[in-house]
């Protein structure tokens, strides 16, 4: 099934397959989705992810705790095709008390809440994880 939004079919496959406890899931390839990928890998929201360049395929390591319940505890798309939300660096929210984070799209490329705060750069916001 073809979606016109890349990264709401991301954080959707990332929720479903995070419900009925899948350990990885697999999905198309783009720059901006690898580019989020490397995000919540960064802070921990996922295991791992896999690139496969030439089947244009990635798969995505879901990380769980030791009882079996995911770390990620939300994805909510922030920005959606129709209505786009724009934040200047004073106005990136804070998610749960820095428990989460906010991902933008900025001058300086993809980064999350806290280094656009660092590098004083507003943005697009795309998705808040939590």
């Amino acid at each position: 099934m073809a979606f016109n939004d890349p990264i709401a079919e991301l954080l959707t496959k990332i929720r479903n397959a995070k419900n009925v406890h899948h350990r990885y899931v697999d999905m198309s390839h783009s720059k901006i989705k690898v580019r989020i990928l490397e995000i919540l890998k960064h802070h921990g929201f996922i295991e791992n992810f896999l690139v496969n360049e030439e089947a244009r395929k990635m798969r995505i390591f879901l990380r769980y705790t030791k009882n079996r319940e995911s770390v990620i505890r939300g994805l909510e798309r922030i920005s959606k095709c129709g209505i786009r939300q724009y934040l200047s660096y004073r106005d990136i929210p804070r998610v749960f008390n820095d428990l989460g984070i906010a991902i933008l799209t900025t001058p300086k490329g993809v980064v999350d809440g806290e280094t656009a705060r660092n590098l004083k750069v507003g943005g697009e916001l795309i998705c808040t994880v939590w």
